[in-house]
């Protein structure tokens, strides 16, 4: 369990408790050299936020922020612990000039998100001005982004911006990634006739589906919202499966677009694709599942890699100049030639795909 929170390190309003968890956090699951982990709370605006903040060597922590209702908070926090790690790699593997956090804020996104919330929240994040920027993700819209913008500066991927949406940018880049994993698993430049199974089918993982739809793949798709699959089955002839089933279909490319964890130990011997390529963050359980995936023949696009494009987008913001959207896609389209290159990397090394990416970024960090 966590120890007994510090005093509040500072209060904006009196309702606002803003305390550096740090050395609280250390022992939890994800955590790994973090710089810095804040807990925000408010109880008359129903406020509980962490941000993680895990390096910053390449310029100020950059990452989006969740509301999801995680059952305590010991659980909130070692999901921003991950997903922030997730995004040090992220940006040092795409070049930008920003290092790693996220934010969970613990809520109910369709029935507990208030605009008294966000406003707490706002606060919480102008104290953090210059540390940690922020945007979408999970549960948190253009709208709530444009909201926060208009309330704290370090806020990125708003319509006053330019960037605005980034999951249309980040569906974009993935599919390149999963031609590029095709490509370099089966030796084919096209997708024509392909089986590939998306789990998940919010912002991202619809937009992927129509670009692979578009492409002649053939769609098995899931989601636990019934009438997202019923649209993808009338819009693009998918097959419809359960989302616990669906990694484990008979496809040739298995691409999850939900939430993280869904490559495991206890499924690993039966998937039935032979590339993994989508837009979650966090797919695999634990770092060992990568060498278990080579070991079966398995191509793993490594997450952090394939889904980069939002994370260029919105950071692209706050590059000297400011928004471009040529430029940012420019950059997104180099994500084909980086998996290409961890590919033939960890080929030639005989190493987990995961394994190569994470050094590859390690080595721009020392660098820095």
């Amino acid at each position: 369990m966590l120890h007994a929170l510090k005093p509040a390190a500072q209060a904006l309003r009196t309702t606002l408790e803003i305390t550096d968890i740090t050395e609280d956090a250390s022992h939890l699951a994800g955590f790994e050299g973090h710089e810095r982990v804040v807990l925000g709370r408010d109880e008359t605006r129903g406020l509980i936020a962490i941000v993680a903040i895990h390096d910053t060597r390449l310029g100020p922590a950059l990452g989006g922020t969740r509301v999801w209702k995680h059952e305590s908070l010991e659980a909130a926090i070692t999901d921003a612990l991950r997903l922030s790690r997730g995004m040090t790699y992220k940006s040092a593997i795409a070049g930008m000039p920003f290092g790693g956090g996220k934010a969970v804020i613990m809520a109910n996104a369709k029935t507990e998100k208030t605009p008294e919330l966000l406003e707490a929240y706002a606060e919480m994040l102008s104290v953090l001005d210059g540390d940690y920027y922020t945007g979408e993700d999970v549960g948190l819209t253009l709208a709530d982004a444009d909201f926060l913008r208009a309330r704290t500066p370090n806020v990125t991927g708003t319509t006053l911006g330019g960037s605005e949406n980034p999951s249309p940018v980040t569906a974009h880049g993935v599919f390149l990634g999963l031609k590029a994993s095709v490509a370099h698993r089966f030796g084919r430049a096209d997708l024509a006739g392909l089986r590939v199974a998306v789990q998940g089918l919010g912002s991202v993982g619809r937009r992927l589906c129509e670009e692979l739809h578009e492409a002649g793949a053939k769609l098995v798709v899931a989601d636990i919202d019934a009438a997202r699959v019923e649209t993808a089955r009338a819009d693009f002839s998918a097959e419809m499966m359960g989302s616990d089933a669906i990694a484990l279909a008979d496809a040739d490319v298995f691409a999850p677009c939900a939430l993280g964890g869904i490559i495991h130990q206890g499924m690993i011997g039966t998937i039935k694709a032979k590339v993994i390529a989508g837009a979650a963050n966090n797919q695999l359980a634990e770092e060992a599942d990568a060498e278990r995936l080579r070991e079966r023949g398995i191509l793993y696009a490594p997450d952090y890699v394939i889904n980069s494009g939002g994370l260029i987008n919105v950071a692209s913001e706050l590059l000297p100049g400011g928004y471009d959207h040529a430029r940012a896609m420019r950059l997104v389209e180099t994500i084909p030639a980086t998996l290409a290159d961890i590919f033939a990397r960890a080929e030639a090394a005989g190493l987990p795909t995961d394994t190569v990416a994470q050094a590859l970024a390690e080595e721009r960090l020392s660098a820095a």
